[in-house]
């Protein structure tokens, strides 16, 4: 499978145990309540879902061709970028109850060498982590689902959707690409000017909605929740440096959301253990 084809998860003897995870989730709802996806009727009537998704699939093609004229896109046989998409696979049969849409998302998952502590997940399911983040925080597989699963979340609650109807009439659809997930220099096609990264920047509601949302899918997906707060605590670490902090100009940490995390670890440690069972 190359770097730019669409992602298939599950492999004979996965699909056989994903099928049965996913099937013991659905039975009931998610054990941390959200709001409804399309977060607002302004969303749904100023920017639909398919547009933002065709949206999200054509820059994500443009970032990953950058990458690889740079020679900056992995391949195949990286470890890292196989590492990656394991965990990928672990996750995606979870996330239909979030937005069903997503069942039908052809998912990519690439990996870009770059020193920068960033990683995101356009609409549509095109994921892509910078190798910055894995190696400067010394993630965990159990880390890397929670980063996997807060970004994929966002995609699914259509967070993006939502601010670029909010922001509708201030040019913010020109930047579309840099707005998602900011993407530095990669990234920033049209984003100069008024409307650089104006909408980038994610309400804190739903820089929480991701979190929790992300927590639960890791978690039935077998990967230990309390990853979540060791996670924020690098994070945190990571914010005193001076270089490299796209992910964080963008999630920033903090104590309160920490304690957020702590306080909702508990509410899913039963998915996590059944699915280590």
């Amino acid at each position: 499978m190359c770097s730019r084809c669409h992602f298939n998860p599950a492999g004979p003897l996965f699909a056989r145990r994903a099928f049965l995870l996913a099937a013991g989730a659905s039975v009931a709802g998610p054990a941390l309540a959200q709001v409804d996806v399309g977060q607002s009727s302004m969303a749904r009537n100023l920017v639909s879902a398919d547009q933002i998704e065709q949206a999200g699939t054509q820059q994500y093609s443009q970032l990953m061709a950058q990458a690889k004229a740079k020679g900056a896109l992995a391949g195949d046989g990286n470890p890292q970028l196989q590492r990656l998409r394991t965990i990928a696979a672990r996750l995606i049969p979870f996330v239909g109850q979030w937005n069903p849409r997503a069942r039908e998302w052809k998912w990519e998952v690439n990996l870009i060498g770059s020193k920068q502590i960033n990683a995101f997940c356009m609409p549509g399911g095109k994921i892509a982590f910078f190798t910055g983040i894995i190696d400067q925080l010394k993630l965990t597989d159990d880390e890397i689902a929670m980063v996997m699963g807060h970004e994929m979340a966002h995609a699914l609650r259509e967070h993006a959707r939502a601010r670029m109807a909010k922001n509708a009439g201030t040019g913010a659809a020109l930047s579309i690409g840099a707005q998602l997930l900011g993407l530095g220099q990669m990234g920033d096609l049209a984003a100069r000017g008024a409307t650089q990264l104006i909408t980038l920047k994610f309400s804190r509601n739903d820089e929480t909605d991701a979190d929790l949302v992300g927590l639960e899918i890791a978690a039935r997906a077998g990967y230990d929740p309390k990853a979540s707060v060791t996670l924020w605590k690098k994070m945190a670490e990571a914010s005193k440096s001076s270089g490299g902090l796209g992910f964080l100009s963008t999630h920033p940490s903090g104590t309160d959301r920490i304690k957020i995390l702590e306080a909702n670890v508990p509410k899913v440690e039963g998915l996590y253990r059944a699915a280590k069972r």
